[in-house]
């Protein structure tokens, strides 16, 4: 089932739309200059939509201001408080992030639906493992794959009730097979689009494991409209890695892909050290090419057929390819250099 299209700001969601990439701030959102400045890094590493928590009215009084300072579109993230929320879309804020049910009464949800009408802006939903009501935990024995979805399907109706169908829907869990589960079973009952991630996945390593194979495996489903990485990490380390996941599956393109072979007996020359200075080198190049770094006149010719440009080295010299021809042979410190300008020269214009 394909979901509908929703809008945050100028990013359409859903409806076949590139996947958007989305972090949080960890900035205190009343420390304007500190918000903005950690917003600007996000935007230029590629951040297409950010979160903020709105915790009290200092926070909300900064919104405006924030706004005028970034280029993307914000989300407020509100707990509890339907008075931040109401205050938050006056102030004029790109979609909120509540659950209708710890919200309070009804009547407090209704308020806010009618003001986002207004406002025409989306409600995000968020549920994951923490956030289920007792009594769904009792009817369905605990946290699984149906108590979340049925979470998510009861917040969903408290909205719909009140004619709001503007909403995309967050269900996480730290459980990589349960988030995959509950993610495949909503997807199959609604076309709500779905925000992807996987809740606490931790720092390096492990999380970016754990987030890769959460979110990499709906994606590859066709599952997933949006996504942020969550991890105990500086937040542009998630974009960095939402990227990463976005182009090795084939559904966006950011640019320069490297290719590199592991190392192995054949290898005569600094493989790894060559890599690191190309992938270095290209970070920020635009262009939408494919480099393979290879070490080894085994597989270096042929997998340079796969690439717009390839190197292969040994014994003190590289070779540099162009769409699996030889371009030149050149010493090995100049490898980086000659490959740099070759690309530069095929993309002056």
């Amino acid at each position: 089932m394909n979901s509908k299209t929703i809008s945050v700001g100028d990013v359409l969601i859903g409806g076949g739309n590139p996947v958007s990439i989305q972090s949080m701030t960890n900035t205190k959102t009343k420390d304007i200059e500190g918000t903005i400045s950690q917003i600007l890094r996000l935007e230029e590493a590629g951040c297409e939509i950010i979160r903020m928590a709105i915790t009290d009215d200092e926070d909300v009084a900064a919104i405006t201001k924030i706004k005028d300072g970034v280029n993307i579109p914000i989300i407020a993230d509100i707990q509890f408080s339907q008075r931040l929320a109401l205050k938050s879309v006056v102030n004029g804020i790109d979609a909120l992030r509540i659950n209708p049910g710890n919200i309070g009464n009804e009547q407090k949800v209704k308020e806010i639906v009618e003001e986002c009408k207004k406002a025409d802006i989306p409600i995000r939903i968020g549920v994951n493992s923490g956030s289920i009501s007792q009594d769904i935990l009792d009817e369905y024995n605990g946290v699984n794959v149906d108590s979340l979805v049925q979470s998510a399907l009861r917040e969903i109706s408290v909205l719909e009730k009140y004619g709001f169908y503007n909403t995309k829907v967050s269900i996480k869990s730290s459980s990589v097979p349960l988030n995959i589960e509950a993610n495949k079973k909503f997807r199959e009952l609604t076309d709500y689009p779905l925000h992807l991630g996987v809740t606490e996945a931790g720092s390096g390593t492990r999380g970016i494991v754990k987030s890769s194979l959460g979110i990499g495996t709906l994606l590859n489903m066709g599952i997933g409209d949006t996504i942020r990485v969550s991890l105990s990490e500086d937040p542009v380390e998630e974009i960095k890695i939402a990227k990463s996941i976005l182009q090795s599956l084939e559904l966006r393109s950011f640019g320069v892909e490297i290719v590199s072979c592991p190392t192995c007996a054949r290898t005569e020359i600094d493989l790894i050290g060559l890599a690191k200075q190309i992938e270095s080198a290209t970070e920020k190049m635009k262009y939408n090419i494919k480099i393979a770094v290879m070490g080894c006149v085994v597989n270096g010719p042929g997998e340079s057929k796969e690439a717009d440009y390839g190197v292969t080295g040994g014994k003190g010299v590289g070779i540099i390819f162009k769409k699996g021809e030889i371009v030149k042979k050149v010493n090995e410190e100049d490898i980086v250099r000659e490959l740099l300008n070759l690309i530069e020269e095929d993309h002056k214009n």
